[in-house]
């Protein structure tokens, strides 16, 4: 395969296009976040924009960060000080340029972190956890067989190679209907036990999730957040290099939570 150069604009029109960012409600800005160099050759992919996955982005002498966790969250400082400042600094110096995607690649169908998870745990899709909201970004489905909460710990801590918290119901009935949100989607498992669905998978737990799994008779998976969360930025990138024949590498920055 002979790989070609972009530019940023072109790439930012391409994923505007595929990802659909102004479908969803986010927390922070979907697209190019950090301007760099005009013309693309090699792309990084990543989970979060950390120094670490940037340092390791000028190693590799990158044109772009590609990532699911950027910059600029609704809330946070303005101030462009201590680590924000650092982290920019290194981008704007190298002329990197930074794209991120939050919700939009949780929700993508075929690319999105809680579509590849499905994949990863052979899940079958079927339908969003929110009726009615093609961009819900949390979405249901059912194994083929039914399994044992230990046997579903065992499954997911081995795929996702993470040891995971299984919060067990007191009737410890077998999951066959489940429902996930990548990340830090704990509390759609409230929806998701008032539908009558047997588990719940998230990246993180809350003091209050042990409470609805007791009340409300749901098995719960925490996952790590990271590591639900590995799979979109990666097959995105994949799609990238595919379509567009720009050279595009994914980095895995290890985060136990």
């Amino acid at each position: 395969m002979t790989l070609k150069t972009i530019t940023n604009l072109e790439l930012e029109n391409y994923l505007t296009t595929l990802l659909k960012p102004s479908k969803v409600r986010d927390f922070c800005p979907n697209g190019l976040q950090v301007q760099g160099a005009e013309h693309i050759k090699k792309i990084v992919t990543g989970v979060t924009a950390s120094q670490a996955l940037i340092d390791q982005a000028i190693n590799l002498q990158a044109d772009s960060l590609l990532v699911h966790h950027g910059y600029f969250w609704k809330n946070e400082s303005y101030l462009i000080k201590g680590m924000k400042h650092q982290r920019i600094k290194s981008l704007l110096v190298n002329d990197i340029n930074l794209f991120a995607y939050h919700l939009p690649l949780d929700v993508h169908p075929v690319l999105g972190n809680n579509a590849q998870l499905a994949k990863l745990l052979d899940i079958k899709v079927t339908g969003p956890l929110e009726l009615g909201n093609e961009f819900s970004v949390s979405i249901q489905g059912e194994f083929e067989q039914e399994k044992t909460g230990d046997e579903l710990k065992s499954i997911i801590s081995t795929r996702l190679n993470r040891e995971c918290l299984h919060l067990q119901p007191p009737s410890n009935k077998p999951i066959k209907t489940i429902a996930w949100c990548t990340g830090g989607g704990q509390g759609y498992i409230d929806l998701a036990a008032e539908l009558g669905i047997d588990a719940f998978i998230s990246g993180e737990a809350s003091e209050q999730t042990t409470h609805v799994v007791n009340e409300m008779d749901i098995h719960f998976f925490a996952a790590g957040h990271h590591a639900t969360e590995r799979y979109g930025a990666k097959a995105l990138g994949e799609h990238i290099q595919a379509e567009l024949g720009v050279e595009v590498i994914f980095i895995d920055i290890d985060n136990p939570v």
